[in-house]
């Protein structure tokens, strides 16, 4: 059952149709193959349990923010900011780009969002300046991962709602991997412009007084976080609620620089509802894939199977982390999040591992999964902002990043107070 599972679900992705009829098709074949009950009629019941959580509501209002966000130029006033203040260092908008790409995830929560945001603003600095394309476009498909890790996050909100977790909990965890990611980032564009220097590009120089200046367009990202994330962690609002909130003050800050139209709105809106309509539905096919594998016993046979193999915790894991990264490249991250956590969770449970730090761990696996090809959705979003050139310049260039995730995944296996310290000194 299992082995079938898995090829139906590869043979279908690689066969272009959309995520959502794949993870439908598999629940049917499964259920109508296996099963001794008919599932089918439980179809109603999974979907809308799925679909009727609060918590999915801050989805939408999270993508309303970034909307609103970007299609008031706030963004873009954010780079530009940034850049006066970062791009002395070897290696210049590079920097501004991972700079960027943190702070405005931790506005958005979606990393496609961010990727083609910041993609937007910096990719004609690519040949104004004489930059490196790869290293360029690589910080920038990377930097876009950091969006689905830093909270608040969309992707952490939707392994919280599969694994019954606490949003608060995992926004804990997520601060220090997160921003300690982006910082890493940065060393490795150091590192690697300072052993190609050509790579570095020529830097416009920014006085104090033009840095003391647009230091007045760093307010909106920032006030943001610490109204979404402090509201939730001084007790006055839910995750939902947060959001809320956020999306309330984006709109004060667009009503402000006097930004906010009825054009703006209906963009924003539109581009709310197209993505938030195909997450919610993935995610509620899923849940009802998800329902088959555990009627089927599938779930559990995976673990007993690995509990049987007798392995070291330690060793187990690193297996998991290698199936990860290899099935990471096949399918898009959404699609791992939910048809893999409820099937994984448990074996990890089993294992003695902690829930909320796998929590983090598994994002960033999934963080990797948006820069490595082929289905890497992150590759192929800046490539689209770029318009032209090989696609394999951010292919490459996107490499020295993925390193650097390993590498924190690593660190937190070694250590895994980097993710439980604020959890556990909170609660």
């Amino acid at each position: 059952m299992t082995v079938i599972a898995v090829i139906l679900l590869l043979l279908l992705a690689a066969s272009g149709i959309y995520v959502a009829a794949v993870l439908g098709l598999v629940s049917v074949i499964l259920g109508e193959t296996f099963s001794f009950l008919p599932l089918m009629p439980s179809l109603g019941t999974v979907s809308w349990g799925a679909s009727s959580n609060f918590l999915l509501v801050a989805v939408p209002l999270f993508i309303l923010m970034g909307e609103i966000l970007l299609r008031t130029g706030i963004a873009a006033d954010m780079f530009n900011a940034l850049d006066k203040w970062v791009n002395w260092i070897p290696g210049g908008l590079m920097h501004t780009n991972v700079a960027s790409t943190a702070l405005f995830a931790a506005t958005t929560g979606s990393s496609v969002a961010t990727a083609a945001t910041i993609g937007t603003v910096a990719v004609p600095n690519i040949e104004k300046h004489g930059y490196g394309p790869s290293l360029f476009l690589g910080s920038l498909a990377a930097g876009g991962t950091l969006g689905i890790l830093i909270p608040p996050s969309i992707s952490i909100i939707i392994y919280a709602f599969l694994t019954d977790s606490s949003v608060n909990d995992l926004y804990l965890a997520a601060m220090i991997p997160g921003f300690s990611l982006a910082v890493m980032f940065s060393v490795a564009i150091y590192i690697a412009c300072k052993i190609n220097p050509s790579l570095s590009g020529t830097r416009d120089k920014a006085n104090w007084s033009e840095r003391f200046r647009a230091l007045p367009h760093l307010l909106p990202p920032i006030i943001l976080f610490l109204v979404v994330i402090g509201s939730i962690y001084i007790g006055i609002a839910t995750p939902t609620e947060a959001a809320s909130l956020g999306v309330v003050a984006s709109l004060i800050f667009g009503l402000s620089r006097k930004r906010i139209n009825l054009e703006v709105l209906k963009r924003s809106f539109e581009g709310t509802m197209k993505t938030t309509s195909m997450v919610l539905l993935i995610v509620v096919v899923a849940h009802f894939l998800n329902f088959v594998l555990q009627t089927i016993g599938a779930t559990q046979f995976i673990t007993d199977f690995m509990d049987n193999l007798g392995l070291n915790p330690y060793v187990a894991i690193v297996l998991i982390i290698a199936f990860y990264l290899v099935l990471g490249m096949f399918m898009e991250g959404l699609t791992l999040i939910t048809v893999t956590t409820p099937i994984v969770v448990p074996v990890i449970l089993a294992l003695g591992f902690d829930q909320i730090w796998f929590g983090i761990v598994f994002v960033i696996l999934i963080e990797a999964s948006l820069i490595t090809p082929p289905i890497g959705i992150n590759l192929f979003v800046v490539q689209a902002v770029r318009g032209k050139g090989e696609f394999r310049d951010v292919v490459i260039g996107s490499l020295p990043f993925l390193i650097m995730m390993i590498g924190m995944i690593f660190l937190l296996l070694l250590f895994p107070g980097i993710a439980m310290w604020l959890p556990n000194l909170l609660n």
